[in-house]
């Protein structure tokens, strides 16, 4: 039997994990995050295949291919959260093919900027978890099975 693969995918600006905001984001990188998620996959009889990107269309190819895979998604969409119609419309087409996608944050949007507050891509996600840190992720896989 395949081990089932688990997409995780985060947004803009997430490579700078560890040097940005610190105070906000804390000091893992996105390395720290990635070694920690394919742990608890393995854990969790799960293969994590994890992405960055800055960029919105390559975003939503992967949302497509996690889709073509039948795959779950962890996505954490960074500033894509707040505005793109077009990340949340791919993610629509990850939860209606039926798959699960948890959208992730490590901080609280809710305790920030009011420009945060809201999510676009909420509405479409299975579930959402924010406010742990890298424990978001671990969360999130957890949720997943």
């Amino acid at each position: 039997m395949a081990i089932p693969t688990v997409f995780v995918l985060s947004g803009p600006n997430l490579d700078r994990l560890g040097t940005r905001e610190p105070d906000v984001y804390g000091s893992d990188t996105l390395g720290d995050v990635h070694d920690a998620v394919r742990s608890q996959a393995e854990h969790l009889g799960l293969r994590a295949d994890c992405r960055q990107t800055n960029h919105e269309g390559e975003l939503i190819e992967w949302l497509h291919e996690a889709v073509d895979a039948a795959a779950d998604v962890v996505l954490n969409p960074g500033a894509f959260t707040h505005y793109s119609y077009a990340v949340r419309d791919a993610c629509a087409i990850v939860t209606t093919s039926g798959r699960s996608l948890v959208e992730v944050h490590l901080s609280n949007p809710a305790t920030r900027e009011e420009f945060r507050h809201t999510s676009v891509i909420a509405g479409v996600a299975t579930g959402t978890i924010s406010g742990f840190g890298l424990q978001s992720y671990l969360l999130a896989l957890r949720a997943l099975v």
